[in-house]
């Protein structure tokens, strides 16, 4: 039977702390054990490294299976100084090897030592017109894995990605304000172009209700008795807490379970129309590490892009994006309506492994309309 209280909040993020709750314990209410279902461990070669930057000597650890993305990374975390800013010296050969090149591929002999010259972010002297005041997600090309086994398994397999995963449910801290509830499913969410228009939101050209796509928060109310709800957005846990307070989604009657910051995510590499391609994912598995009642074949996960999707292709399902707020086609938009009538459809299924979300408006083309 379907639970018809009204909507607890439950608060999960690396950096934020939340007055009213304390951090989860092995005790807390709705939080099982946590036993991780992850892949075994692999031994991984790692190399230390030392560098000079500004008169200071650093040092480091990098695992064969990184990439210089994940080199640039560090020096940003332990010098403060953005990759485009960086000029490594010493490390290679010759130009410095793309963002997607393994560590192993470099050849560094351990001990290597290199030099480092780049400015702190915040350090350099900017105009104030060409300071930008508000931050914004870009929804540039996108990638589906859906239907292509060789490159989910690549991404699923990837050493680097494995251990990532490892990082992140490490790192994530978790504030329980209320429990979760026995035997529901669990719907991670996007925010950006998925249930708002972001930019009129952040830029203040709308009221933040003019931003939400419409039937918002009967969407949320529909599913709420079958699912516990997780909002998972690219942008920093400041702006994904204020458009939450400001769509009324949390601080006020309305209230859902889970939100997650950007930090949760982490970068993979792949190709694109033979090109190399580097993007962003969120990866359920640092949900479930975290909670044992959730796995694929209870969790479904909503975007607007696909690449969100590539480590969990099977429990994706994509929402087409929506932008124009203020337009006639955005207030005629019923895509959240069709949305929760799929989702009180498949919520009683038992493994949602069995269920091909791409095929999601198919589905509901056959059922009877309310």
């Amino acid at each position: 039977m379907a639970d018809t209280t009204m909507p607890n909040v439950m608060a999960a993020n690396p950096s934020h702390s939340n007055t009213n709750a304390g951090p989860m314990d092995s005790a807390a209410p709705g939080a099982l054990p946590v036993e991780p279902n992850e892949e075994p461990d692999i031994a991984e070669t790692w190399t230390s490294l030392s560098f000079t930057w500004a008169g200071k000597t650093l040092s480091l650890e990098l695992a064969e299976s990184d990439r210089v993305f994940d080199l640039k990374a560090a020096l940003m975390t332990l010098t403060n100084v953005p990759p485009e800013r960086q000029k490594i010296l010493g490390l290679v050969k010759g130009k410095l090897p793309p963002d997607q090149e393994r560590i192993s591929d470099l050849k560094i002999a351990a001990g290597r030592k290199f030099t480092l010259i780049g400015t702190p972010a915040g350090d350099e002297i900017k105009d104030p017109s060409e300071l930008e005041s508000l931050p914004d997600v870009i929804n540039d090309l996108d990638v589906d894995v859906a239907d292509n086994p060789l490159a989910a398994a690549a991404y699923k397999n990837d050493q680097r990605n494995i251990r990532k995963v490892k990082e992140a449910t490490a790192k994530l801290q978790i504030n329980i304000i209320n429990p979760l509830r026995d035997g529901k499913r669990l719907l991670v969410l996007d925010i950006d172009y998925t249930i708002l228009d972001t930019k009129p939101l952040t830029s203040g050209s709308l009221p933040p209700a003019e931003c939400a796509r419409p039937y918002l928060h009967e969407f949320l109310e529909a599913i709420y008795p079958y699912y516990d709800i997780c909002i998972w957005s690219q942008t920093s846990w400041i702006w994904l807490e204020a458009k939450l307070v400001e769509l009324g989604m949390i601080g006020s009657t309305r209230n859902y379970q889970v939100m997650l910051d950007k930090t949760c995510m982490f970068t993979v590499f792949t190709e694109r129309n033979g090109q190399p391609y580097t993007h962003s994912v969120k990866a359920l598995q640092i949900i479930w590490n975290h909670f044992s009642q959730f796995t694929a074949k209870n969790t479904i996960h909503v975007d607007d892009l696909s690449r969100n999707f590539a480590l969990n292709p099977n429990e994706g399902l994509k929402i087409h994006a929506f932008k124009n707020a203020h337009t006639e086609q955005a207030l005629a938009d019923r895509e959240l309506e069709k949305l929760a009538r799929y989702l009180i459809h498949i919520a009683s299924v038992s493994d949602f492994g069995t269920l091909k979300h791409k095929d999601w408006k198919h589905v509901l083309r056959g059922l009877p309309r309310p």
